[in-house]
């Protein structure tokens, strides 16, 4: 796989990180996506029993006091603490140290994407303010604590990291578009470390029953384990889950330069709008084939050589027909012969955080070569007929050395990154 751009313009993983249903850690939810395990479950942070969904992927056990002191914890989103302690598994597995000294600092980066931001902490200030109709019934932290890139002031803050920083919030795309962002900097010779993802905290009342009004979760409340079923015939919607996944991208260079491990290189990136709907993908899937096209020109490669593909695979009767005719209408007969497999089946949907879990899917696929299933596939849909690796991971045995890895958002915001193995 010949690698067209100059040392100095290329950007490889180096450190992964993330809080999802799973796992509290990147290295056990990899664990568990190769079993084949299933983290979505009955609700247990609030009465749904009012909602026509009462499932979602929670993130289990996570307790923010065990990281920050009840103080901080209180100020700030559930979002900001999830990254704040997701960044801690990153910077480590990165050999990274936990804070930077100025000198360093300013060659360190940090976009952290979310769709949403701090709903829990602005629902329950709103509610504050209109059960007492008192300005000072809101607390000093709410204008703060709900805005969209306190995940990424509060990563920066962590761990000092005083370059670049901005916040992407481009829905389901978000964690995708992140990184992509992210190594742009990179190239641009910016920074020479950008710490970027994805993070959101929806699984709330008030998120599921919007995403309930417009029919788009899973009702299977009597199964959670098996109701996010990509590309099945039989799906029914997909299931919100909370969670947050952060990734160390460094130059070529700088990680040379420091000896550290590099999991994969990320050769492309791209997005691309469909200019169609709010909420449905176009039916023609135009948006989706412009962003990946797009992402493998960027990353010099042909699309021949891609062998492994990361789906959106959202379990929407929609989305995953029109993902799947994305991919034909790309690849044509070579879509049938690319391994294809949807993290959904097993995180649910994890929104702004969903891209950048599976952009570290991609990377650790290339590193161990290993592919982990779709779960929940048991009835074939004809307008779905690609593999999709069911139900059971798939060694690759080295052959995979070029994955996609797509996401395709609310508003008709498609991201794409093209990741290769390490040679």
């Amino acid at each position: 796989m010949p690698n067209y751009r100059p040392d100095d313009e290329r950007v490889v993983i180096t450190g992964v990180g993330a809080i999802t249903p799973l796992a509290l850690t990147m290295k056990e939810t990899w664990e568990s996506l190769l079993a084949g395990r299933s983290g979505i479950g009955t609700i247990t942070q609030f009465d749904a029993s009012n909602l026509p969904t009462r499932i979602a992927g929670e993130v289990k056990g996570f307790d923010p006091a065990k990281y920050m002191n009840a103080k901080e914890a209180r100020r700030i989103s559930r979002c900001s603490q999830l990254a704040i302690v997701a960044i801690k598994e990153t910077l480590a597995d990165a050999g990274l140290p936990e804070q930077f000294p100025v000198e360093k600092g300013e060659r360190v980066g940090v976009i952290v994407g979310t769709a949403v931001g701090g709903l829990d902490r602005a629902a329950a200030e709103i509610e504050a303010f209109h059960t007492h109709r008192q300005a000072g019934k809101v607390g000093p932290f709410a204008g703060t604590s709900m805005l969209a890139n306190m995940p990424s002031h509060h990563v920066s803050q962590a761990i000092q990291a005083l370059g670049p920083n901005s916040t992407v919030v481009t829905a389901c795309a978000t964690g995708t578009q992140s990184i992509g962002e992210a190594a742009e900097i990179i190239r641009r010779k910016a920074a020479d470390i950008m710490i970027c993802g994805g993070v959101d905290s929806l699984v709330q009342d008030f998120a599921i029953a919007a995403f309930n009004a417009m029919r788009a979760l899973s009702t299977r409340n009597d199964c959670p384990e098996s109701a996010s079923r990509p590309f099945d015939k039989d799906r029914d919607g997909f299931v919100l889950s909370d969670g947050c996944a952060l990734v160390v991208l460094e130059s070529l260079p700088h990680a040379r330069a420091r000896r550290a491990r590099m999991y994969a290189e990320l050769l492309g990136q791209a997005s691309s709008s469909d200019a169609y709907h709010v909420a449905a993908p176009d039916p023609t899937a135009a948006g989706a084939v412009r962003a990946m096209r797009w992402a493998l020109q960027d990353a010099r490669v042909d699309k021949s050589e891609v062998g492994y593909i990361n789906a959106h695979g959202t379990s929407t009767p929609l989305n995953d027909a029109i993902e799947t005719l994305a991919i034909k209408k790309l690849f044509g007969e070579d879509a049938y012969r690319i391994p294809i497999s949807s993290t959904k089946s097993m995180l649910g949907h994890g929104m702004g955080a969903s891209g950048a879990v599976e952009a570290i899917v991609c990377a650790l696929t290339l590193y161990y070569d290993v592919i982990h299933p779709t779960i929940n596939y048991q009835t074939p849909d004809p307008e779905c007929d690609l593999d999709y690796v069911p139900n059971v991971a798939r060694q690759t045995g080295k052959r995979t050395r070029v994955t996609l890895s797509n996401s395709f958002g609310l508003g008709g915001q498609n991201a794409c990154l093209v990741l290769g193995a390490i040679e």
